[in-house]
């Protein structure tokens, strides 16, 4: 049975990805340290899955650990989420980013090629594209990030490929736009603190967590002057993750894919459907633009679904926002109440 090592397989993705990892017949094993998750996720996890997983506790950054534990599991592959996240939080205090999420990947590459582990799965970004000069946006298009996080993500995808043009390594990279929804078990979902996503902050109002939501910038060259972005099911980008580790198994070249459904909706669009599905008038608030927002991501994901027979299956916003609000209703603390 093939094992793949999850790093940050405690946060929002990851843990889904863990799951979908079982559910294909993988051993799975975590690493994660635990700074912007949850261990009530893994807890979670082994409820639905019924298996007592390996967890590491462990920061990506300390080379020595991750090549014991690499050498201890011997994986077939690394799926790598770890890494900061946050637009904001970058362009405010981007050296966080890139001590954390470039010197991080180094870390965990140099404890790869020391533990023998040569393939890699990478959790990248769109936030590579910047602002877009055509939608939907193709692989092939320029890369020029307008935050620190998108700027991190990049330079860590030139990591991979210049180390895999060494001959020391397999990757893909994949680029997925704007992660949502929840397990529909209703056990996993979204967690953050803070939480900046749209729809769980949207929900969070829903549930009587916040009196509003804030919509930033509505000045936008959009329909509607709000942002606008492809929202993407969350066990449809676990799904991708499998994919792309069979992928590099099977003998696949190093490549990189955008993730997406290739339609985008503003955030009036999402705002007024999670009025529909909660029946909360969902009061807002007008605030300035964030630094680094561009207007207007959307993906083309036909290389995914050509190369790698990725099939996305939650595209509809109601149906996303529906899963989320499950997890949001049972768990409106995330993970603090699991043991």
């Amino acid at each position: 049975m093939k094992k793949i090592l999850v790093t940050g397989g405690a946060g929002y993705i990851g843990s889904h990805t863990v799951l979908a990892l079982h559910k294909k017949g993988y051993d799975v094993a975590i690493v994660d340290n635990l700074s912007t998750s949850c261990k009530g996720s893994v807890a979670a996890l082994e409820k639905l899955t019924g298996k007592c997983i390996p967890f590491y506790e462990t920061d990506i950054r300390n080379e020595e650990e991750m090549t014991d534990i690499l050498k201890r599991e011997h994986p077939d592959a690394v799926i790598h989420f770890a890494a900061f996240s946050l637009v904001g939080e970058s362009v405010s205090n981007p050296l966080k980013y890139y001590e954390n999420n470039l010197y991080g990947t180094e870390k965990l590459l140099k404890a790869m090629l020391t533990a023998g582990t040569d393939k890699i799965v990478f959790s990248s970004t769109a936030a590579v594209y910047g602002e877009p000069k055509h939608i939907p946006i193709v692989e092939t298009d320029k890369t020029e990030p307008t935050n620190p996080y998108g700027e991190t993500k990049l330079a860590m995808e030139k990591m991979f490929r210049w180390t895999a043009n060494a001959g020391n390594l397999s990757y893909v990279s994949l680029r997925y736009f704007n992660a949502c929804g929840a397990d529909a078990s209703g056990l996993i979902g979204e967690a953050h603190n803070p939480e900046t996503h749209l729809i769980p902050c949207i929900l969070r109002v829903a549930n009587g967590q916040e009196q509003f939501v804030r919509i930033f910038g509505t000045d936008y060259p959009t329909a509607d002057g709000t942002c606008v972005r492809d929202y993407i099911h969350v066990t449809d980008l676990a799904d991708a993750h499998v994919l792309a580790v069979e992928y590099l198994l099977g003998g696949g070249k190093s490549d990189i894919f955008n993730l997406g459904n290739g339609q985008g909706f503003s955030v009036r669009q999402i705002v007024e459907t999670v009025r529909a599905v909660t029946h909360h008038p969902i009061p807002q608030q007008i605030a300035p633009r964030r630094a680094g927002d561009p207007a207007v991501l959307v993906a083309s994901s036909q290389k995914a679904r050509e190369v790698l027979g990725w099939n996305p299956q939650l595209f509809r916003p109601q149906d996303i926002v529906a899963s989320a609000w499950k997890w949001h209703q049972t768990h409106p603390n995330g993970y603090k109440n699991e043991p």
